[in-house]
C-alpha cells in the first residue's frame, strides 16, 4: 500500500467525511509557497494551510531556531517553572501589541486560546462577586471547536449535533456596509442586561463564516459601547494576527483595544502548534487573591512548550530582519488586481479584500457550507496543482507572503478554469 491507501486504514481526519472523501494526498516536503506529493507532483498552497503559514513553508531559519531549541531544552513543565524562549517570546509580543495589553497566558491551538479567554472573562466577574454570565457575539460567527468555542460562534453545520449543549449566546449582526446600524441598534439593545459578561468577535473579517468584512471604525463604535458598560471585549486573532489583513494584528486598525485578545496560527510562522491569550492588567489583577481558590485554575501538559516558543521568536525575528510587511504589501496589491480580473466573469460575485484576502462567491448557487460545489472544486483545483478550500460555495485565496504575483495570477487561471469546467 502507498502513503494515501495505509492512511485510510488508521486515521480520521478533521472536517471530512470519510465514507465520500477521496484518499488524502500524500504529502513528502514543503518549499516556499509549494507542497510537493509522493509522486513528485507539486501544488501552489493557497490557504496557508488553513491560515497558518506565513513565510512559507520550511523557513530556514526557523527550521535552524527549531533545531537548536531542540538540543537544550524541548519542555518543562510550566506550573512554577520557566524558561527563556516563554519569557522572550512574552517581552516581543507585548511590545507589538496595544498598549493595554499586560500579561500572556500560553496553550497550543486557536480554540484553546478563546476557551481561555471566555474563563478569564467569565472568572473575572466571579472574583468580583458579580453575577454576569451573557455574552454578545457576532451572527455567523466561528471561534473554535471547543465547546466555548462553539457556544459563542454561530448555530450551523459545524455544531447542530451538539446545539442543545451549549450555553446561550445573543447574537448581533455583522456591521458589514449597509448593516452597521442594525448592528449599533441591536448591541446596544443586548447591553441594556445587566449580566452582560463579554463581546467577542473576529476583527475585521470572519474567516469560517464565509470571510465576511467590515471596517475598523465600526468595530470601534461598538467597542466603545460595551466600554461604557464595563463589558468585557475579547478579540479572536486566531486567524487575522500576523499580517493577514495589512497590519500585524487586526485589531490595529481598529482605535479602541480590546481587554482580552487571542493569537495562534501564525504565531510560530506555521510551524508547530503554539496560541497565546493575552490581557489587560486589569483582568490579570482580579485573579489575584490571597485566597487560592481564585486562583486561573486552567492549563495543558505543554503550555508554554519551549520548542513552539522558540519558533515563535523565531518568527518575530524574520518580521525584523526580512521585508516581510513590504511583501505583505506587494501580495496585496497583487490580490486586487487578481480580483479586478474576475470582474465582469458571470460565474463570480461579491469579490471582495482585506490586507492579503481576498473571496468571492460562486454565482447561481444555494449557499452554505455544505453547498457540494466546494467538494468539486476542491477535486479539480488538485487536478491543476492549487490548494484552495471553499467554504460551500465561498471562494477564497490567502497564500503565503512569500508567493509572487505570477504564482498568484496561476492560481486565479486555474480557479477560472477549474469554475468553468464546474459549471459547464
Amino acid at each position: 500500500m502507498n502513503l494515501s491507501e495505509r492512511d485510510k486504514q488508521v486515521i480520521w481526519h478533521p472536517f471530512t467525511q470519510i465514507k465520500t472523501a477521496p484518499l488524502p494526498v500524500a504529502i513528502v516536503k514543503g518549499e516556499g509557497a509549494y507542497f510537493y506529493d509522493d509522486k513528485g507532483k507539486r501544488y501552489i498552497d493557497g490557504i496557508a494551510s488553513w491560515w497558518v503559514n506565513v513565510h512559507g513553508h520550511c523557513h530556514p531559519y526557523l527550521a535552524k531556531k527549531i533545531s537548536e531549541q531542540l538540543q537544550t531544552l524541548e519542555h518543562a513543565i510550566f506550573s512554577g517553572f520557566t524558561h527563556e524562549p516563554a519569557v522572550q517570546l512574552a517581552e516581543r509580543l507585548l511590545k507589538r501589541l496595544p498598549p493595554n495589553q499586560s500579561k500572556i497566558f500560553y496553550s497550543d491551538n486557536g480554540s484553546t486560546a478563546v476557551e481561555v479567554a471566555l474563563k478569564m472573562a467569565f472568572q473575572y466577574w466571579s472574583n468580583k462577586d458579580l453575577p454576569k454570565t451573557k455574552v454578545v457575539a457576532f451572527e455567523n460567527g466561528y471561534h473554535g471547536d471547543t465547546f466555548g468555542g462553539m457556544s459563542v460562534g454561530a448555530r450551523n453545520a459545524f455544531n447542530n449535533p451538539f446545539a442543545k449543549l451549549l450555553f446561550d449566546v445573543i447574537h448581533i449582526p455583522v456591521p458589514v456596509k449597509g448593516r452597521e446600524e442594525e448592528a449599533i441598534t441591536a448591541i446596544k439593545k443586548a447591553l441594556k442586561n445587566e449580566d452582560v459578561a463579554l463581546f467577542i468577535f473576529e476583527p475585521l473579517i470572519q474567516g469560517a463564516g464565509g470571510m465576511v468584512m467590515y471596517s475598523g471604525k465600526i468595530l470601534d463604535e461598538l467597542i466603545a459601547l460595551c466600554k461604557e458598560k464595563n463589558v468585557i471585549t475579547i478579540a479572536d486573532e486566531v486567524m487575522t494576527g500576523f499580517g493577514r489583513t495589512g497590519t500585524l494584528f487586526a485589531s490595529e486598525q481598529a482605535h479602541i483595544s480590546p481587554d482580552i485578545l487571542c493569537v495562534a496560527k501564525g504565531i510560530t510562522g506555521g510551524s508547530i502548534p503554539l496560541a497565546a491569550t493575552l490581557c489587560s492588567e486589569a483582568i490579570y489583577a482580579a485573579h489575584l487573591s490571597e485566597d487560592r481558590a481564585r486562583t486561573f485554575f486552567h492549563s495543558s501538559s505543554y503550555t508554554g512548550n519551549a520548542i513552539a516558543c522558540a519558533a515563535a521568536v523565531a518568527n518575530l525575528e524574520i518580521w525584523r530582519t526580512e521585508p516581510v510587511r513590504e511583501r505583505i504589501a506587494a501580495l496585496a496589491a497583487a490580490q486586487e488586481q487578481c480580483l479586478e480580473g474576475l470582474e465582469g466573469d458571470p460565474h463570480f460575485a461579491n469579490g471582495r479584500q482585506i490586507g492579503t484576502i481576498t473571496a468571492v462567491e460562486l454565482t447561481g448557487r444555494a449557499g452554505g457550507y455544505l453547498d457540494n460545489v466546494a467538494l468539486s472544486l476542491r477535486s479539480k483545483l488538485l487536478a491543476r496543482g492549487v490548494l484552495l478550500r471553499p467554504l460551500g460555495n465561498t471562494v477564497y485565496v490567502m497564500p503565503p507572503y512569500c508567493a509572487t504575483a505570477d504564482e498568484l495570477k496561476s492560481v486565479y487561471e486555474k480557479l477560472t478554469e477549474a469554475v468553468d469546467e464546474v459549471s459547464a
